[in-house]
């Protein structure tokens, strides 16, 4: 079924950085987590999963999250659904708004929150080195 694979994906690459073994479940879980333009829980990375190899077991989906968690290449949220999604790990910073009537994501960069968090956290005696924010809201309805 890793026929369909032509080329590596990104997870894969820094998998094998890692000296991770590949396997080609894991190959096609790393595909599929690449290819997402969301944020699949890991119901849903399976499902993707399945539609390239339907050998693949829900079993395998959580052991190869969690494997690729650990390796500090997958990052997990919990975005008050009830459901660990997942997201590629990058260098580069964004936030979160959460609709929580339809259960979209939206990535967004702030530059003005970024100094802000700065700012507070300077004023409270900290060198701010990390955070996460998410924000929670309705999608306001046009008149």
């Amino acid at each position: 079924m890793t026929s369909k694979l032509e080329k590596s994906s990104k997870i894969e690459n820094l998998c094998i950085a890692k000296n991770m073994r590949m396997t080609d479940q894991r190959r096609i879980i790393a595909y599929v987590l690449s290819e997402a333009q969301d944020h699949p829980d890991v119901e849903e990375v399976y499902r993707r999963a399945m539609i390239l190899d339907n050998q693949i077991s829900i079993a395998t989906v959580y052991r190869t999250v969690r494997l690729f968690e650990e390796a500090d290449i997958l990052e997990r949220h919990d975005f008050r659904d009830g459901r660990s999604r997942y997201e590629l790990v990058t260098e580069s910073h964004h936030d979160h708004m959460i609709d929580i009537e339809t259960g979209a994501v939206i990535e967004f960069i702030d530059e003005e929150i970024e100094q802000l968090q700065k700012a507070i956290a300077k004023k409270l005696g900290y060198k701010l080195v990390d955070h996460r924010m998410e924000l929670y809201g309705k999608k306001i309805a046009k008149e």
